[in-house]
């Protein structure tokens, strides 16, 4: 299983177009088949990050879906839907991801994927991108250890990690890893962001002193889920 990740650089003025571009043609005519399915549209939470930026991760079954999904983008059936996208966007960044061996989320039954737009209410997510100095494999098994083990056992915890990706090989950067968070108690949330981490935090054996070891250059996003987007 991939999974394309698109960072997209929404035009203002174009915010509903481009959202319903992937609500009425995306989702629908991915659904028409076997091998792909939008499973997450999400906007930048208001005051978290740049405007109008979206990002949605589509499921892809295996790298012949893939290039049969490019051809159609190119020369196929989608290719005037795709066109007419770029006139609702300033640009796109994309890559290729792999679920990491311990992902909660790996294969995923494209079947069960929901693609009638139904709403729902939204959810926030906490994406999180590290990019290590140390090996990559290395740092995603710390991941496991010190941070997915230890939260799952914890009672009362902020997020629930729903999926870990890593770059696809001549995919974006080598040494990437990335954690889908659902965020599941905003109070916790909201104390996170008005507090600073306590000193008992950053001492050895705890995560934030140990991940050091692995990295010091990461990245968290603030992302909300549409109010159709299948997965929330």
């Amino acid at each position: 299983m991939l999974f394309l990740h698109e960072v997209h650089e929404v035009k203002g003025a174009k915010e509903d177009e481009f959202e319903a571009a992937y609500r009425e043609g995306w989702m629908p005519t991915l659904a028409k088949g076997d091998d792909a399915r939008l499973l997450w549209y999400l906007h930048h939470a208001h005051g978290s990050g740049p405007a109008y930026h979206m990002v949605t991760i589509t499921a892809i079954k295996d790298g012949a879906a893939w290039e049969a999904l490019a051809h159609r983008m190119q020369r196929g059936d989608l290719s005037q839907w795709g066109r007419e996208l770029d006139e609702l966007r300033h640009g796109v960044t994309a890559k290729m991801l792999l679920p990491v061996p311990w992902s909660p989320m790996g294969d995923i039954d494209l079947s069960t994927v929901p693609t009638d737009g139904a709403t729902h209410e939204l959810s926030i997510y906490m994406e999180d991108t590290g990019w290590p100095h140390a090996a990559v494999d290395d740092y995603v098994d710390f991941w496991e250890k010190g941070y997915y083990r230890p939260m799952k056992a914890r009672d009362g915890t902020l997020l629930d990690i729903q999926v870990v990706f890593q770059t696809a090989f001549g995919s974006g950067h080598r040494k990437e890893a990335i954690l889908m968070q659902k965020i599941v108690n905003h109070d916790m949330l909201l104390h996170l962001l008005t507090h600073e981490v306590p000193d008992e935090m950053r001492q050895p054996g705890q995560f934030m002193h140990d991940a050091l070891s692995y990295r010091d250059r990461w990245e968290s996003k603030l992302l909300r889920t549409s109010a159709w987007s299948p997965l929330y």
